[in-house]
């Protein structure tokens, strides 16, 4: 495990501080974690973006042409 030394604004550490007590945890674990969740979104906007790079409008045209034509279920209709 790596340490880090971080400067961050009085403000900001004050809410990590809040946040992290109401969700009992430490502060090192809130970090971590929104770290990593800031890493996945980031690396899953990444691999959208590779995917829909490489899509095709025939393909997607395949699969919609399977869908059966009919009405909306109630509810779905707007």
């Amino acid at each position: 495990m790596s340490a880090l030394s971080l400067r961050l604004p009085d403000s900001i550490h004050r809410h990590i501080k809040e946040v992290a007590k109401k969700e009992g945890v430490s502060i090192n674990q809130f970090i971590s974690s929104a770290v990593s969740e800031k890493i996945s979104a980031l690396l899953t906007e990444d691999y959208l973006k590779e995917r829909a790079g490489r899509a095709r409008k025939k393909d997607l045209k395949k699969i919609l042409d399977k869908v059966p034509d009919r009405k909306p279920l109630l509810g779905d209709e707007v």
